[in-house]
């Protein structure tokens, strides 16, 4: 539609100007995000790259291999690159803070090269689901060291709670035979999503000096997760129980920085 179109000149003009105006302002930051390769030609993937380059402290953003339709076109419409990561590396768009959600159909040498050049991927199991893309595959990117986090995706997904995002990446997993232990899921969502951002020195976890940033869940939020917690017999026991029952009923205060968030 001509009213989602932009062209080259004119999109690196406008995100140079806006990450001129806002990146690094307060607790903001930019991301570059060309909507993804299909529907990107190379010259604005070319001027993504540039900013990228200029720019080696912003976030790039974009989705990378979510179904296999969309694999099968993006090797018709750049028949030189090896593969689909290939085309974002080969225009400068892979490197640390470069961040691919889905990451569905990628091979073994994606995923090194993803690891080896810093890049990230976002796990994004509840629209994965709902649009039957394909399963994200855990166990081969933790082997090959590629950085994840848990994606709650606005468009495609079912919801924007992280505690429901976790419960549907356990079923992702669960249909591949891999494990994901409560402990995990949490990491997913805190710190490891902050070290895929590369924000792990000012967010994640509770270390000293790092924004603190967090909810407090009260397990008795519905009368059916407070009699399964109560029986549970271990923290890690009772944060599981609260990934697979919890909602906002669950979210018993909000803060920010270290300050209460009133609603």
């Amino acid at each position: 539609p001509e009213g989602l179109r932009d062209y080259p000149v004119s999109a690196y003009a406008d995100s140079k100007a806006l990450i001129e105006r806002w990146h690094g302002k307060g607790r903001l930051g930019y991301a570059i995000t060309p909507r993804f390769a299909l529907t990107s030609s190379e010259e604005q993937l070319a001027a993504a790259g540039r900013l990228a380059s200029e720019y080696p402290d912003v976030w790039i953003h974009t989705h990378l291999a979510e179904n296999k339709t969309e694999v099968e076109e993006i090797a018709r419409q750049f028949p030189d690159r090896r593969s689909y990561l290939d085309v974002y590396d080969h225009f400068g768009l892979l490197r640390a803070r470069s961040v691919f959600a889905h990451c569905l159909h990628i091979d073994d040498q994606d995923r090194s090269t993803l690891a080896a050049k810093g890049g990230a991927a976002a796990f994004c199991p509840s629209s994965n689901l709902f649009l039957g893309s394909g399963l994200f595959d855990l166990r081969a990117m933790r082997a090959a060291q590629v950085r994840c986090g848990l994606g709650t995706d606005v468009g495609g997904g079912t919801s924007l709670s992280l505690l429901r995002t976790a419960s549907e990446a356990y079923k992702v997993l669960r249909l591949q035979d891999q494990a994901l232990p409560a402990s995990r899921a949490l990491y997913l969502a805190t710190l490891g999503a902050a070290e895929a951002l590369y924000l792990d020195d000012k967010i994640g976890n509770f270390a000293v000096g790092k924004e603190a940033d967090f909810v407090i869940l009260d397990p008795a939020g519905s009368s059916l997760s407070k009699r399964r917690t109560d029986a549970a017999s271990s923290i890690e026991e009772k944060m599981f129980a609260l990934i697979m029952l919890a909602d906002d009923r669950h979210i018993a205060a909000t803060y920010i920085a270290g300050e209460r968030y009133e609603f």
